[in-house]
């Protein structure tokens, strides 16, 4: 187990070091997440207007969260892929660019709406059990089956990126390489998620204690520390997400080969593929 955290630890190291050759990356996160608030927006005006889920989940509201589902994950699963397959070519050894992420991206349209499809279906069925209507129990079983579909689901991305298959043989060779990769996976994951979580929160409080102190001079001080500091904050989110794509990307490959990238000898990296002893 002490290898797996171990191993874990040097794959978000050897992904970091690849964020920090191309910092540029996280360009895809800030697109993602500008192209997910304009689909935000489309769904919930219309829904608040016409009172869809006023009355808890309906035939409707079941219909409209699933369409707002399917766009929003194919906007996320594309920008994804793009992240990802950028991130590739800097992992065989290349310079990867804005169009060359959005270029992998395009090619492989047709299985990331498939995939969307499939992610806004069980989207819908989890949230449905977790909402407000169900009993304990449910809400319990939903939250369970939210955290399984996400270690499972882990590796579709690269799967896609990588391989010329459809959404539901990336789904089985995502979950195939899970149980190659569980405790890197679950690890990893669990331990980025917990280091921003710490770390956006540390960043609020501290933002919060800096606004009311700027306010003490003036109203403009204040609203111009809040702004700053809000930018700080988004900032860390768009390093999270680039970050665990990458992360992805790594443990892919180290599922798949075990070894090293050629343009990674000699460096840390080369740790995260090191066989333990």
């Amino acid at each position: 187990m002490f290898d797996r955290f171990s191993r874990s630890w040097d794959m978000v190291k050897a992904s970091a070091a690849v964020l920090r050759s191309d910092r540029e990356l996280m360009l895809f996160p800030v697109l993602s997440g500008l192209a997910t608030l304009v689909v935000l927006a489309s769904f919930a005006l219309p829904g608040f207007a016409l009172g869809v889920f006023a009355n808890g989940w309906s035939l409707g509201g079941a219909l409209l969260g699933f369409a707002f589902y399917f766009c929003t994950y194919s906007v996320m699963i594309f920008f994804n892929c793009a992240l990802v397959g950028a991130a590739m070519i800097r992992l065989e050894g290349g310079d990867p660019t804005l169009s060359d992420g959005l270029a992998a991206a395009r090619s492989r349209l047709g299985a990331i709406f498939g995939y969307a499809a499939i992610a806004a279906t069980v989207g819908v069925l989890l949230q449905a059990m977790k909402g407000k209507d169900s009993n304990f129990l449910v809400r319990l079983v939903g939250s369970g089956l939210g955290v399984a579909w996400t270690l499972a689901t882990f590796l579709v991305v690269p799967v896609l990126v990588s391989r010329d298959v459809g959404p539901v043989d990336a789904l089985r060779q995502s979950v195939a390489l899970l149980k190659r990769t569980w405790g890197e996976n679950a690890v990893g994951q669990l331990g980025i998620g917990a280091a921003f979580g710490l770390l956006s929160a540390g960043a609020i409080v501290v933002s919060i204690l800096l606004v009311v102190v700027a306010a003490q001079a003036s109203l403009l001080l204040a609203v111009a520390v809040g702004l700053v500091c809000g930018i700080g904050v988004l900032l860390l989110g768009v390093y999270q997400a680039a970050l665990t794509g990458i992360y992805s990307a790594v443990l892919y490959r180290y599922a798949m080969s075990h070894e090293l990238p050629a343009a990674f000898q000699g460096t840390d990296i080369a740790h995260a593929f090191a066989p333990r002893r």
